[in-house]
């Protein structure tokens, strides 16, 4: 895998992440509470590490040659987005979901994995755009490509929604009307997400 190839394709993935989706919502709603952005991007970077585990071992190949399992997946990313959206909007305070307590921060980790290994955004990245990128003639195995690629993008999340939930968390940390405006503006974000997704899938 050439250099050019490798940069290309963290150029590509750099300005897909920069594009308001559900990781953002995830992780502003997490920026609401204290002590919330550490594991909510741990969560959002080992659902990222899983995807990448499954693609490079060649599952990625099967599921993009299924349009029923495509759907089946979408429609599993759009219900968990519409679910983890409404549990934050009918939180108390529009916040609970997002909160890191000594009992909360594995809920917490494991919403993150579900957010990004479903989310539709990752899914199109890894099961569609990823492949183009490998070259089956290059010294490296396609497997050990697409598990770079994979780590490349998932690096590049963990950087950014780690510096996104980080600057949410200090604007937010004295302002606790804005604190729930946002956190439930995020909810609502992925309560609309999700239900664009299942509308998109079950009725188009």
């Amino acid at each position: 895998m050439s250099p050019s190839a490798l940069a290309a394709f963290w150029l590509l993935a750099a300005l897909l992440i920069a594009v308001p989706g559900a990781d953002w919502a995830f992780t502003l709603a997490a920026g609401a509470r204290a002590g919330a952005v550490l594991p909510a991007v741990a969560g959002l970077t080992a659902g990222y590490c899983a995807v990448t585990a499954v693609v490079a071992a060649g599952v990625g190949a099967l599921v993009a040659g299924s349009p029923a399992a495509l759907t089946a997946l979408s429609v599993a990313g759009g219900a968990y987005l519409m679910w983890h959206g409404a549990s934050t909007l009918l939180s108390r305070g529009g916040t609970a979901p997002a909160a890191a307590s000594a009992s909360g921060t594995w809920p917490l980790f494991r919403r993150g994995v579900g957010v990004s290994a479903l989310n539709p955004k990752g899914l199109l990245m890894f099961v569609a755009l990823l492949p183009q990128f490998t070259d089956p003639a290059a010294s490296w195995p396609v497997a050990a490509q697409v598990a770079a690629l994979g780590l490349t993008f998932t690096a590049t999340c963990a950087v950014f929604y780690a510096a996104l939930g980080t600057a949410a968390r200090t604007l937010l940390a004295r302002r606790p009307r804005a604190t729930v405006a946002v956190s439930r503006t995020a909810g609502a974000a992925m309560l609309l997400l999700g239900g664009v997704l299942l509308a998109d899938r079950l009725i188009g």
